[in-house]
């Protein structure tokens, strides 16, 4: 009989029947409160009836137009829909499949419209898992791995994580924005570096928020040098951190910003956005893709952002998110080291009376909260943060019901 890959590491051992807001229940019909949402990805929850029947409507008209080939009426409409909450000057998209994709072609662009070969990432950062991705992924090893020699031209600085280097966050920024300048003199000049790559919040790397005088660093030092200032808003994007897009808690200006994951609420799209200028300075035919644009991905999509206008989401997840970092901030016990994160994204970092990372304590933690009912994942270098991420649809008592069982399950590690 075939199997899937012996490689691929369930982090539940549930059987997923139906989902239904935040909820999904198994084939034996048990009911689990799901704080992983599909990895940020649901963001209007499990089936939500306005993305429903807008993909049965579209299945029904159109599945496949490649959108190099004919153009179609949802991509049209998505891409009209999304300029009215994309960043200002970010006013031409190029739409593909996954964040992955979408990062390979932010760097393919960057990397063109400048003609300089290099790219700065940050230590923690997670961009995905192809070649040129996982080149750019400093969030774990495990992404990277085994396939070398990976691409060149990528170069890696200082993340202001204040937790991690035991500093407070001036402390963190100040040192994270010398050593970007000890770089650009000693491994990468500015006139061979086409662009930062950045996340608001490093994901995989911990739920790491960012801050704003560090990204004010960057778009400085971008300006004076012209390089090029990319945020990677795959995890962060569609309202994740209560702000439509995270870079925008830092009121920071970017040139490209990748999206993907909370778009179309489950179907497989993303895309990158940049000025019309700079998305024309591509060379031609560096972008396309069979799948990319899919017409019932893009349905999805226009519903999604219907569903999160409509219903108040953005302004949701902030408050839902305020409540979450607090509960788990007044859950948390000794072996807890640090909570943090932005919005409804939001991470337990487990740690041991020395401080060292507890891998074995989070993933226990983990572990017993699927026992209780709870879904989540974990992340981190080490994995050893315990990460919340809620559909932007959850409500205040669901969190209150999510922090009841947390706490039970503190209590009994």
């Amino acid at each position: 009989m075939t199997a899937l890959s012996p490689v691929l590491k369930q982090a539940t051992p549930v059987h997923v029947d139906h989902g239904a807001g935040c909820y999904l229940y198994d084939t034996d019909g048990r009911r689990y409160l799901d704080f992983t949402a599909g990895i940020g990805v649901t963001s209007t929850g499990h089936c939500h009836p306005a993305v429903v029947a807008a993909a049965q409507a579209q299945v029904a008209r159109l599945i496949h137009g490649q959108y190099t080939t004919v153009l179609h009426r949802p991509l049209l409409e998505l891409t009209e829909r999304l300029g009215d909450v994309l960043p200002a000057g970010l006013d031409s998209l190029f739409f593909a499949n996954s964040g992955s994709e979408a990062v390979e072609a932010a760097l393919r662009l960057v990397r063109q419209a400048t003609g300089r070969p290099n790219v700065i990432v940050f230590h923690g950062g997670f961009h995905g898992r192809t070649v040129a991705a996982a080149s750019m992924t400093t969030s774990g090893t495990r992404f990277s791995a085994g396939f070398s020699p990976l691409m060149a031209g990528v170069h890696v600085a200082p993340f202001p994580t204040a937790y991690r280097y035991g500093w407070t966050e001036e402390q963190a920024t100040d040192f994270a924005l010398r050593e970007l300048d000890y770089l650009f003199a000693t491994v990468t000049s500015p006139a061979e570096t086409a662009a930062f790559f950045v996340e608001p919040v490093l994901g995989e790397g911990g739920y790491v928020p960012g801050n704003t005088r560090f990204f004010h660093g960057l778009r400085e030092r971008a300006d004076r040098h012209g390089i090029l200032l990319v945020f990677d808003e795959i995890q962060t994007g569609f309202g994740r951190t209560g702000k439509f897009f995270g870079h925008q808690h830092f009121a920071v200006r970017p040139d490209v910003i990748t999206i993907a994951k909370g778009l179309a609420s489950g179907f497989p799209l993303s895309g990158i956005a940049a000025s019309r200028e700079l998305m024309a300075r591509a060379w031609p035919g560096s972008q396309g893709g069979t799948y990319g644009g899919n017409a019932v991905a893009c349905a999805a999509a226009v519903a999604t952002l219907e569903v999160i206008a409509a219903e108040g989401l953005v302004d949701n997840a902030a408050e839902r998110g305020t409540q979450l970092l607090s509960g788990m901030r007044e859950s948390a016990t000794k072996a807890i080291g640090d909570v943090r994160g932005l919005g409804l994204l939001v991470g337990a970092e487990f740690t041991t009376a020395t401080g060292e990372p507890d891998t074995e304590t989070a993933q226990a933690a983990q572990r017993l909260a699927v026992d209780k009912g709870l879904l989540l994942l974990t992340c981190g270098a080490h994995m050893n943060v315990v990460r919340m991420i809620p559909p932007l649809i959850v409500t205040e008592t669901q969190v209150s019901d999510a922090m009841a069982i947390w706490s039970d399950v503190l209590a009994e590690l």
